[in-house]
């Protein structure tokens, strides 16, 4: 199913926390704020990732990394 496969390119809160090094406060926090991009699904208003966007996130917040870093 098309849907499925968007979901796995998708992170949680959490383990955007844990590559982040942050507490999910503040993902959530900088989420509102417009830093990084999340998106709401489900009528509960869950928060989900897409890796290239925390890819880019992280790229731009230190750019002497390889900008290849990938987000697993």
């Amino acid at each position: 199913m098309a849907n499925d496969e968007h979901m796995d390119d998708m992170l949680t809160v959490r383990e955007v926390a844990q590559v982040l090094h942050i507490h999910p406060n503040t993902l959530r926090r900088w989420s509102n704020n417009g830093r990084i991009r999340a998106y709401r699904i489900t009528l509960r208003g869950d928060r989900r990732f897409k890796r290239k966007d925390i890819a880019r996130f992280l790229a731009e917040f230190n750019p002497s990394r390889d900008s290849t870093y990938k987000v697993h």
